[in-house]
């Protein structure tokens, strides 16, 4: 094959490459972002309330892994409140994970956290149910975490209540 034949075919490789990569990183923000979930807590007054926790920036250099809002924990279910936002991504979960003071150089995934699934939505209220047999006593936060990336995107440190 001629030298310009192989350029041609590498540099088609190397496109399609990099074309889907950036579709990865552009798909959440054009086609995901604007969704917000809107899951109200049935019976809240009648529900155990075990903890609450809010959200923060686990990394202010870092502009596109943030998130911010409320969460709380009723005995059995997780709930994201209304005000919960996080910066688009792929393939986020929500994890119950034992340490309080997440940082993004806690070793999360080599935890006994608990995966509830993976996120609905960027932004809104959301519900997650805890497996039976949880003690969600030995759990001190929240997380979000890219699966894909092995990230974390945003903790909520659990207080109880």
């Amino acid at each position: 094959m001629s030298k310009s034949v192989i350029v041609f075919l590498v540099g088609g490789v190397l496109g399609a490459a990099g074309g889907f990569a950036a579709g990865i990183f552009v798909y959440p923000f054009i086609f995901l972002s604007d969704i917000v979930a809107m899951e109200r807590v049935e019976n809240p007054g009648s529900r155990l309330v075990v903890a609450k926790g809010t959200f923060i920036h686990a990394n202010p250099s870092d502009p596109i892994h943030y998130g911010k809002g409320k969460v709380t924990v009723y005995q059995g279910l997780v709930h994201l409140e209304g005000d919960f936002q996080v910066g688009p991504g792929p393939k986020f979960h929500v994890y119950l994970v034992p340490e309080k003071n997440v940082t993004p150089s806690t070793p999360v995934a080599k935890t006994m956290y608990v995966d509830l699934g993976r996120l609905k939505a960027f932004k809104g209220s959301q519900n997650y149910p805890v497996p039976e047999g949880v003690d969600l006593s030995k759990f001190g936060s929240v997380v979000i975490w890219c699966e894909h990336f092995g990230v974390l995107i945003s903790p909520a440190e659990l207080k109880p209540v």
